[in-house]
């Protein structure tokens, strides 16, 4: 299987890269942590690359000269905030997985760090709360494939532009411009969901979580805080 790597965006060997050297929740090269069977693997320039499957459902690690965090590619051919792809073929077929960049997103660094469980996985319904230009959404958009739904709720209208933007391509992703401390303003938007994942910079978070939960959130349903 031969990758080819996308000319633009940045490498896995920058800040979102992992190498030898690795560093505080980092995989290093040839490291045992994260791994899972199943990988697939391809040859870039005389040097074996491996795309593995990580312990969290929908997340995979493309391990290389130096190994990164990567997730499926919903939008084969598209970049959402210029992070590095890596195409592998699989017989007549080409899958694309796109860097997950762990100084962009908490989501990502804690996976990085050990998380026990994220709660997202294929096919899941998330909200998701101060989902700012899309970024860790595109990712979360990533996981939960064509079968799932993403609702993210943003306030700012100017970060609001960009969502809706990602949104008119990937089609499981659902913009919601509001402020997630009034979850009835739009409840007539969201069915209720699997995971409420929460990344608001505000002092009463706990409470819009709460809020949510109680209006969106299933029975036996899970939520994620990221606290600042």
């Amino acid at each position: 299987m031969k990758p080819g790597f996308s000319p633009r965006g940045g490498g896995f060997g920058g800040r979102g890269g992992f190498g030898d050297r690795g560093g505080r929740g980092g995989f290093h090269s040839g490291g045992n942590r994260g791994r899972g069977r199943g990988g697939k693997r391809g040859n870039q320039s005389g040097k074996n690359v491996m795309v593995e499957p990580h312990r969290h459902e929908g997340v995979f690690i493309c391990r290389g000269k130096e190994d990164a965090l990567v997730t499926k590619n919903l939008v084969p051919g598209e970049s959402v905030y210029g992070e590095k792809r890596v195409s592998i073929s699989e017989g007549d077929d080409k899958i694309e997985y796109r860097a997950w960049n762990p100084f962009r997103s908490k989501l990502a660094a804690a996976i990085l760090g050990g998380v026990d469980q994220i709660h997202i996985k294929p096919g899941a319904k998330v909200l998701y709360l101060g989902a700012a230009s899309g970024t860790t959404v595109s990712h979360v958009s990533d996981i939960v494939g064509p079968d799932g739904l993403v609702y993210a709720v943003e306030f700012s209208h100017r970060s609001g532009r960009d969502l809706i933007n990602l949104a008119k391509k990937r089609t499981n992703i659902i913009p919601v411009i509001e402020d997630a401390r009034h979850p009835h303003k739009y409840r007539m938007l969201i069915a209720m969901v699997d995971v409420i994942f929460a990344d608001v910079a505000q002092p009463d978070q706990t409470r819009i979580v709460a809020l949510n939960a109680h209006t969106f959130l299933r029975n036996g349903g899970h939520f994620v805080i990221s606290i600042k």
